[in-house]
């Protein structure tokens, strides 16, 4: 039987990613799969590219703040998005509704909820969002990407969707050979997120000049973002061992072929981690709503998989101690047993987690 869903998606990439990856499954099974997305959404060029049917609805995002003025105007928006959204239900018919966090996925929920429509939500975060908490309210049920200690009824732990590229089998020495770099040689792969690097890129070009100068046995791979790429590729200057690079459509493989990850903590960046058993020095985005990033960190750092540093002034010496405890050292066991430690994780595999979300969905 052709089932139809609709999936509210879009905003940062851990919102839209894991909805996503389990649209473009559904929709290869020959489902009917309708996004959602605000209002020129930079999701929508992905959407666009794959081939994903989408509407964008007029929406904005709670002010948490003591002006008046954006209170009135989300109100307004409110308004107007939940007669959008009630027509694209009437339109559409679908037989389930799915949010994954971020605004827009309430008028949704709500929407579907009081026409009868069953309902889902997924939040990828260990810390529950705004959005999501109220849209609980109305959900038949909740997936968890990570565990949680919040009150949330009628939950499954699923983990968080992830691409399928991370199942390609990867060569290891092609890839690295391609960037100029060293395959017998230890590698260390440094990215930030999609809401941002700055800190993060500043404070890790200092550490990996000091490591390079003392070790040229190691090697970096540093995904820098558009926006500052020949700002950090000046910096490094003539720094042997690194390449830089703007941006990666394949993470896939260079996260497999790496030994180690310096990255943000957001929950698929961490979801990806898990998939490959990576290592990781987890460097939270200090302004992520709620701090959500540290709580998602705490989870790898609480069984040994990962170690944190808190973006400020000490982190430039903080990365540099970690690299030098993790790649200065004559053997492996360091990495080796954060690797390991990934097994005392009790999270599904993140590969799955699209088929086991859609088999779930498909049942309610």
């Amino acid at each position: 039987m052709n089932k139809r869903f609709i999936i509210a998606s879009g905003g940062t990439g851990g919102h839209f990613y894991p909805g996503f990856a389990l649209g473009r499954l559904l929709n290869s099974q020959g489902m009917s799969v309708l996004f959602v997305v605000r209002k020129n959404d930079p999701a929508i060029q992905i959407l666009q590219d794959n081939k994903l049917k989408f509407r964008e609805v007029d929406f904005m995002g709670f002010s948490r703040g003591i002006n008046p003025l954006p209170y009135f105007k989300f109100i307004a928006k409110l308004w107007v998005a939940l007669l959008q959204m009630r027509q694209v239900i009437q339109d559409f018919k679908p037989d389930v509704c799915l949010g994954t966090g971020g605004y827009i996925s309430f008028p949704l929920i709500f929407q579907a909820h009081r026409m009868g429509i069953k309902t889902a939500v997924h939040d990828s975060n260990t810390k529950i969002g705004l959005a999501n908490k109220v849209c609980a309210r109305f959900a038949d049920l909740f997936l968890l990407g990570l565990p949680t200690n919040e009150k949330i009824k009628n939950t499954v732990l699923t983990s968080t969707p992830i691409r399928s590229e991370f199942a390609i089998p990867v060569d290891r020495k092609k890839i690295l050979k391609e960037l100029e770099l060293n395959p017998q040689q230890k590698t260390v792969l440094i990215f930030g997120g999609s809401q941002g690097a700055k800190g993060l890129n500043a404070a890790v070009i200092q550490a990996v000049k000091r490591v390079v100068a003392e070790n040229q046995d190691v090697h970096f791979i540093h995904i820098s973002g558009e926006r500052w790429y020949q700002t950090i590729k000046n910096q490094y200057g003539r720094t042997l061992n690194v390449c830089v690079l703007p941006y990666s459509n394949e993470i896939y493989e260079l996260l497999q072929a790496c030994d180690l990850a310096i990255c943000r903590s957001g929950a698929s960046t961490l979801a990806e981690l898990i998939y490959c058993r990576k290592p990781a020095l987890l460097v939270p985005y200090p302004y992520a709503a709620a701090n959500h990033q540290y709580y998602n960190a705490k989870i790898l750092q609480s069984v040994g998989c990962a170690v944190i540093a808190l973006e400020r002034e000490r982190l430039e010496q903080e990365i540099y101690q970690f690299l030098n405890r993790a790649l200065l050292v004559q053997n492996d066991a360091m990495l080796r047993t954060m690797a390991e430690n990934y097994a005392k994780l009790d999270i599904p595999n993140p590969l799955h987690a699209a088929d086991n979300i859609a088999e779930i969905l498909k049942k309610i």
